[in-house]
């Protein structure tokens, strides 16, 4: 494709050769994590969205989360434009 991954971007979820999305249980500390590193983005599976309730509004206005829902979601949404 001959394009690359947005700069600053932290993507996680572990995705299984069937091309389901395995769930990923601490969204909170990752997302913090991510902040701590200087992390611009966060792309997690779509399943992370209600653990990211508890998330601080400190830390949500600090990094960008957006969410994917499958692989081919993912690898569109990292893309640089």
């Amino acid at each position: 494709m001959k394009r690359s991954v947005r700069g600053g971007l932290i993507i996680v979820g572990e995705i299984n050769l069937g091309g389901s999305i395995k769930p990923v249980h601490n969204a909170v500390t990752i997302a913090e994590i991510a902040v701590e590193k200087g992390a611009a983005s966060l792309l997690m599976p779509v399943a992370c969205r209600r653990q990211l309730v508890d998330l601080s509004d400190d830390m949500a206005t600090k990094i960008d989360i957006q969410f994917y829902s499958d692989a081919r979601d993912a690898l569109w949404k990292a893309m640089a434009e």
